[in-house]
């Protein structure tokens, strides 16, 4: 099964890790006392980059990660403290060890994938202010970055696209919930 058709078959998202960016670089008073404010982001228009440019909200992150044993991949994570949260156990595994998710699957696609799923946050919950997935697809366009497979545009529910890196790796954008009110 294609990794497109696997989350639009109702998988919650591949891996999510994440909350605040800055939380990974202790730079964030406020998820280090426990009170993480990643799910009351203020709307992305509001914030900038350090250079001043808007940046955009881009949602939870996710890794898809192609495994060739899911077994001895289970087995070797849990040994990182990982625990099983979802899955069939047969072909894919969803593990978690505190707000870091790893999906392992066995195979589904060639390559591992980088995934951002707008409109959640690492807990797959909807975010209440959000990038849309089709808003992001035109700012990467316009600066020059064209998808191997596009959003469609006029649509408002859920949708996804998928560019390549210069290196050749995937990043997919993949929205599970409609475009938000403006």
């Amino acid at each position: 099964m294609k990794p497109l058709a696997l989350l639009a078959a109702g998988l919650a998202g591949v891996i999510f890790l994440g909350g605040c960016a800055s939380r990974s670089a202790g730079a964030c008073a406020m998820c280090d006392s426990g009170a993480c404010h990643a799910s009351d982001a203020p709307r992305p228009s509001a914030m900038a980059s350090p250079q001043g440019a808007p940046t955009m909200q881009l949602g939870a992150f996710s890794v898809s990660l192609a495994v060739k044993d899911l077994g001895a991949s289970k087995a070797f994570y849990e040994k990182l403290g990982f625990a099983p949260m979802g899955g069939d156990g047969k072909g894919w595994l969803i593990l978690q060890n505190g707000t870091t998710t790893i999906g392992l699957f066995q195979g589904m696609f060639d390559k591992n994938i980088l995934t951002f799923n707008p409109g959640w946050n690492h807990r797959t919950e909807t975010l209440a202010a959000f990038d849309d997935v089709r808003d992001i697809q035109r700012r990467l366009v316009a600066a020059g970055i064209t998808p191997v497979m596009a959003a469609e545009e006029t649509s408002t529910g859920p949708a996804s696209f998928v560019i390549v890196d210069p290196d050749g790796n995937s990043i997919l954008f993949d929205q599970h919930v409609p475009r938000p009110a403006k």
